[in-house]
Parts: structure tokens; sequence; C-alpha cells
């Protein structure tokens, strides 16, 4: 992609500054950022995934997978950071670049990643493994490219998910028939993937790559039926298509949330905050649930100058 800066090198970063602790208002940050998602499980992931980075300033980021920036936006309002974002898909980064992105982009290979060992203190990887042909080899990368240390935050597809995320998919799969893995009009959990992960399978993948496993929760129980099918095979297509007037595109696209002042009368809004009600089940779980939208990690690099 030539409008691209090169991929990002040791050299060209800044020396790691001393962080400081997040700061308390880093959850009405993301809250505002967020105001406009409609996929309940995103934001939820996206909440957990960011806690878990622990970011601090001067700190050099990879965003492994980062589409069109959503997360290097919500990064970047938190902390000074030497953000990066490495994806294979350069209509993504064209996006990306187009939102003012304060990142460097560059398209990459993930299963070859053009950085050198060592070069981040943190790595974000948030639905990405699943696309990958190779995970095992993928997630060998980041190990390497993260410092001793470092800290890796990362979500996957869960395998059992709820019927009512995507009840299509499930039937097939009930039926014992292939799902739907072309993004094509109907989309769902299996679009573009080539596997889904239970617990014990991210473990391997993640812990066989050498990485010492910190946290690992399996989020979003309760689904509003056909929310995938609604979010990514109808709203996505008109934003991206640009077909909604800009009233309602600042109320529904991922980058304008605080460009939404939140009023009730737009149908939108309305949509949002009921989906939000219906999620809040989601923080009351009993811990007998066995269907979940999406699995957690937090996972570190070992540092190889303790003990």
């Amino acid at each position: 992609l030539g409008a691209l800066p090169a991929p990002a090198q040791p050299s060209d970063l800044p020396a790691r500054q001393p962080g400081a602790s997040q700061p308390a208002n880093d959850r009405a940050t993301l809250e505002r950022l967020l105001r406009n998602e409609a996929d309940m499980a995103f934001r939820r992931r996206a909440l957990a995934l960011i806690e878990h980075l622990g970011l601090r300033d001067g700190e050099r980021v990879l965003d492994c997978g980062c589409g069109m920036g959503v997360y290097l936006m919500l990064m970047s309002r938190l902390r000074q950071l030497e953000l990066v974002g490495a994806d294979g898909d350069a209509g993504r980064l064209a996006w990306a670049e187009r939102e003012g992105v304060a990142a460097r982009l560059a398209r990459a290979d993930l299963h070859r990643l053009p950085f050198a060992s060592g070069s981040f203190d943190k790595v974000l990887m948030s639905e990405v493994l699943e696309h990958l042909a190779d995970d095992r080899l993928a997630m060998r990368e980041v190990l390497r490219v993260l410092r001793p240390g470092g800290t890796l935050a990362l979500s996957v597809p869960h395998a059992r998910y709820p019927l009512a995320w995507d009840p299509i998919n499930k039937a097939l799969e009930a039926l014992g028939l292939r799902p739907i893995r072309s993004a094509g009009p109907i989309t769902g959990l299996w679009s573009n993937h080539w596997r889904l992960y239970t617990p014990a399978q991210l473990r391997d993948v993640v812990g066989g790559a050498g990485f010492v496993i910190e946290a690992l929760e399996e989020q979003t129980h309760y689904a509003f039926p056909f929310i995938h099918l609604l979010v990514y095979s109808i709203g996505k297509p008109l934003i991206e298509h640009n077909l909604l007037p800009r009233r309602l595109r600042d109320s529904a696209d991922r980058f304008r949330g605080e460009h939404n002042p939140g009023g009730l009368l737009n149908p939108v809004n309305l949509g949002v905050r009921l989906l939000r009600w219906f999620d809040r089940r989601n923080d009351y779980l009993r811990g007998d649930e066995r269907t979940f939208v999406n699995l957690v990690m937090k996972a570190r690099r070992p540092d190889t100058t303790s003990g």
C-alpha cells in the first residue's frame, strides 16, 4: 500500500519513558468513545482488553491485525504511545489512514511480522487469530516481537457460542453441516474464519508458543437474537458504503462516538440503548453458563532476566 509508512523498527521509535499507572477516568473516556457501539460483545471485550494491556505513557504498542484502526484510536485517546498497526488488508489500512488514526500503519503478513525482536512493550490481538491459517506460527511471531516481560491482550470467538448470536450457523452445525464461512450478504461468527476456540484450545496455542497465561475469561452469554446479522450484514455495509445521513452515521460509526449527542429521538441511539439494557445481564452471570461469544486472554512473554 503505497501511501502507508514503512514498518516501524526499534531505531525509528522514541526511547521509552517511565510510565504512570492508569488514571481512574479511563473507563469514562472509553464509555464516551464507545457510545455508538451496537455490538455489545465488541464493547465488552474492548473494555477488558485495554484494561489487560495496562497502558503507560511512552510505551510501544502493536495492534496486530488492526483492521480499520478502532483500537488504535481508542488507545491513542488514553496515553501518549508509540502505536503501530499491522494488517494484511490494504483496504482496511487505507480506511484507518483516512480516519487519521494516530499510528504507523504497515501492511504485513502476520505470520512473518516485519519488526525486530523485542520491539514492543505490549501487543493487542483482537479477533485475529481465527483468521490466520497457521495460528501457532503467528503466536510465535507475536512472542518474538514482544520484549521480555511484555504483555499480550488477545480475544477470539468462542467455539460454544449462543444460539441467539448466530442462529443460522448454530443450526447448520447442529445438523452436521458446514457453517457459512464466506463474508457474503449473510455474515456470522464463522465469516472468514479458519476455526473457533474452546478455552483449552486457546491455552494450548498461546501457551505452546511460550507465553505465560495470566487470565482467561469467557464473555457475553446473553445475546440479542440475530444481533451479529443485524450489525455486520446490515449496519456495517450501510456505514462502509456511506449510505446513512450524517445524523445517523454520527450515531452508528465506531469512530464517531464523541460526535453523537445521545438523544433518544434518534432511532439508532434508541436501538443501542435497548441493546445496552439487554447486555446488562452479562454482568451478573451465575457461573454455570456454557455458551459465550468470546474468549479474552491476558498473557506475558516470560522475563528471561528473572530467575
